[in-house]
């Protein structure tokens, strides 16, 4: 630590904010590097702007929608979240509800139509009985919808329709066109390529939805500008090079191409680097957060080794 000089006039690897955190205590610091951040990659350039051409599209009876697919913790709930903030809802205080545009309902991990009713209804704070009527809640959800304002729902963990038995998939993907119909709204999916399967089971629903995929990460210049722009936000007095072959590869290997694993190693090894003075992200400090990949964790060997805390 003693040898790094503290000159924030030598430091050029970090944006403005970034470097103006540097003076900070180390705990303020680390707090810095834990808060949630946005990075616009291209492919999440491409999916909002796809969401924002359906939230401006004319009402009519067939609505387009869109289905997007990918792996856990690849940055899908982040896209649809950041989606979600440009058009925050309005709590309209001198009206008798609030407006809400855009609306993200989380699929129940087993689904029907009253599941979904209930999930809606909450998200919107609208007084309702969890084990009411059905044909209420159907009502309730129609009308409250043409009173928010609502232009476009998002149904999150999609692929949890395929939890349930055949008869309430049948029934959930039955709701799903009602609403479409009856609302005159695109309806976007979210989930695993579980999702896909659930959709493509009905053949007028894969007409209506338009799939999307959001790959892994591969090495290329976009996944090298993307750590370049991590680096650039994680305040550290020295360069860690990110984008360099060997550290860039190890990443990739660590994280499996999974951005929200790519997010989480980069933290915590920024943390680590300030927490043994080395104030940058190296090979001996990505060893020494001792990440195991996703794809192993689930094997009996991890508790073995003790890596689990």
């Amino acid at each position: 630590m003693d040898s790094i000089v503290k000159n924030l006039e030598d430091v050029k690897h970090l944006t403005v904010k970034a470097k103006s955190r540097l003076k900070l205590s180390d705990e303020a610091r680390i707090d810095y590097i834990r808060k949630p951040r946005w990075f616009g990659y291209d492919k999440a350039k491409e999916i909002i702007n796809k969401l924002e051409e359906l939230l401006t599209y004319p009402p009519k009876h067939r609505m387009p929608n869109l289905l997007l697919v990918g792996d856990t913790n690849n940055g899908k709930t982040a896209i649809i979240n950041k989606f979600a903030e440009r058009h925050p809802r309005d709590d309209n205080r001198s009206g008798e509800s609030i407006i809400a545009p855009v609306l993200i309902v989380e699929v129940r991990p087993v689904p029907d139509e009253t599941s979904l009713y209930n999930a809606i209804l909450k998200e919107i704070n609208a007084p309702h009985r969890e084990r009411g009527d059905i044909d209420q809640k159907r009502h309730q959800v129609i009308d409250l919808s043409s009173v928010i304002r609502l232009r476009i729902l998002i149904l999150d963990e999609l692929h949890n329709m395929l939890a349930g038995n055949l008869n309430k998939q049948s029934g959930f993907r039955n709701t799903i066109k009602f609403l479409g119909n009856k609302l005159e709204i695109p309806i976007v999916g979210v989930g695993t390529r579980e999702a896909f399967q659930a959709i493509q089971t009905d053949e007028q629903l894969a007409n209506r939805f338009e799939p999307i995929y959001l790959p892994r990460w591969g090495v290329g210049d976009e996944y090298l500008k993307l750590l370049s722009t991590f680096e650039a936000v994680l305040p550290l007095w020295r360069p860690s090079n990110l984008e360099e072959t060997s550290l860039a590869l190890k990443i990739l290997s660590m994280s499996e191409g999974l951005i929200g694993e790519i997010t989480a190693i980069l933290e915590k090894a920024a943390i680590k680097a300030i927490k043994i003075g080395s104030e940058s992200i190296n090979v001996k400090v990505l060893d020494s957060i001792q990440w195991i990949q996703p794809s192993k964790r689930r094997e009996p060997s991890v508790l073995a080794k003790g890596k689990v805390s």
